[in-house]
Formats: C-alpha cells, structure tokens, sequence
C-alpha cells in the first residue's frame, strides 16, 4: 500500500484511537496537534496515548498542515469552524480536510466555508460507531473530499462509506439519527430507574426487548409511524399514565411526559378523521399528512 501523510486535530478518545490504529497498520506519518496536549487537565494522558502509538504531538496548525496531506478533524463540533478558521492560512490544493466532528450540517457548512480559497478539497464526515469499534469505526463522509478521503484510508483499515457528493449530508444523517439513538438512551435510563423502584427491572427490560426485537426496525419504526397516526390519541393516555406511575415512586419523568405531549400533538392533526379510521399504506403517507396539517412556522 502507498503510504499517505494523515494529520489528526485533535487526540482524544477518537482521535487516539485512529492514530494508534493507523500506526499499528503500518502507516508511518501520523501526527495530530491538539490544543489541550501540553497544557490542561488531560495533558499528560494525551501524551502517553501519543508516546504509546508513536504518534507525534505538534504545537501548531501549521506544522500539522505541513506535515500531513490528509487532515481529519475530530475535535468537538462546537469548535469545527474554529479549527477551520485556524487551518486556513496553511492548507493548499495538495490537501484533503475531512472533519468528522458530530455537529449538524450549518456548522459544517460553516466549517467548509472557512476554507473557501485554500485549495483544499473538503468533506464532512459523521462517526455512526463508538470507540470500542476500533480503528474500523464506521464513518460516513459527504462532499468534495469524501471518495477521494474514502479511496486513501480504507486500504489502511478505516471504515468509511461515501453517502455523496453535497457537504453537510453525512452529518444530517448522524445528527437526525441522534434524535432516536440519544432519546433511547434517556428513555431507558427513566423506564429502568422505575422499574428498579417497583422491582419490576429485569422484567420490564425483557417485556421491552421482545416488543423492539420483533421485527426488523425500519418494519418496527414504519408501524410506529402508520399506526400511530390513527392511535394517537390512545397512546398518549398510556405515555400519561407512564409519566404517572414514574412520579409515583419519585423519579421525574422528563422523557415521558415529553412523549405524551409529542403524540397529544400528532392527536391534534385530526388524522384519524382524516384516514377515516384506515391505517396508511406505509410512513411516507402519514408523514406527507403530518405535514400537510403543520402550522406554516412548523412547516
């Protein structure tokens, strides 16, 4: 394999992870710049991942760029467009800039936009995997930069699908996806801490695991959507009754009555009258019918 130059912006969980990863590949120009390496709380843990890996720690976004052809950003989302704004000066048309920090698409638009004029192709990237996936966590990348991104590290053992060519794309599909994935988390931590409370937690997780478990998800979430349009009403009574029963043994059901409130809402649209009672055919026409009855602010 041609051996390439990979720059990392930051070395944290992530970061230390692909370049220990990358180093273990063979690949023998990894470097980062991180700007919490020589100074703040978690300088010397930085350090020892870096010395571990043989991955060198630089002191600036210019000796990074220099150093490395292939720049991949993973800092927090909330600074992508300062890090951008930092490596500007120094990037030229030999670079590829893949940022793969979890933000939503504005900001990495945003971040893109800082690097109007330097030459450098740019993508953005979204993790869809955790840490404990190793160097082969999946990555999806969209815009200018992403097969060509793609094309130079997967034969080093990174884990990247390019879902197009408009920048901003693989960071709606994470971001939209965190709805589900992250109000998962928050529901299971309320449902198990009342369950625990009533003594009810390995059988309500297994009561639960058998009802998501049941058929494959996008069946699971395209019934959700159909049937829900007509039963609405119905379940928001039983997401009440669950807010209820959460309270009663002292534990804030913030998830819940949430949820009571979101299918109150869905209630609202009338479309039960508007189905006539008849489950859509699938959860495009529930959808398209949501729409149609959103205030315009909402729309």
């Amino acid at each position: 394999m041609r051996q390439i130059k990979v720059g990392l912006i930051g070395y944290g969980e992530v970061g230390s992870t692909l370049g220990a990863g990358l180093r273990a590949q063979g690949l023998e120009q990894v470097s980062s710049f991180d700007t919490g390496a020589f100074d703040g709380p978690y300088a010397t843990l930085i350090q020892g991942r870096a010395e571990a890996a043989g991955v060198p720690l630089l002191r600036s976004a210019a000796e990074l760029a220099e150093r490395a052809d292939i720049i991949i950003g993973v800092t927090p989302g909330s600074a992508s467009v300062e890090s951008a704004a930092n490596f500007a000066p120094h990037l030229t048309s030999r670079h590829l800039f893949i940022d793969i920090a979890s933000a939503t698409p504005k900001v990495k638009q945003a971040m893109a936009a800082k690097l109007e004029g330097t030459g450098a192709l740019v993508a953005d990237g979204s993790i869809v995997g955790t840490p404990r996936d190793g160097l082969a966590l999946p990555i999806l990348a969209s815009g200018a930069a992403a097969e060509a991104v793609r094309d130079a590290l997967v034969p080093w053992g990174m884990r990247i699908e390019a879902v197009g060519p408009e920048l901003g794309t693989a960071s709606a599909i994470k971001i939209l996806r965190s709805v589900l994935i992250k109000g998962i988390e928050a529901l299971v931590d309320e449902m198990m801490l009342g369950a625990r409370r009533y003594g009810l937690d390995e059988a309500v997780l297994q009561s639960a695991a058998k009802t998501l478990m049941s058929r494959p998800f996008p069946d699971f979430a395209g019934n959700l959507i159909t049937t829900g349009v007509i039963h609405a009403r119905r379940r928001a009574e039983e997401a009440a009754m669950a807010a209820d029963a959460l309270a009663d043994v002292g534990i804030e059901p913030i998830m819940t009555r949430s949820t009571a409130e979101r299918l109150r809402w869905v209630e609202a649209l009338g479309l039960k009258e508007h189905f006539g009672g008849r489950i859509p055919a699938n959860y495009q026409e529930a959808l398209e019918a949501i729409e149609a009855r959103m205030e315009p602010a909402e729309a």
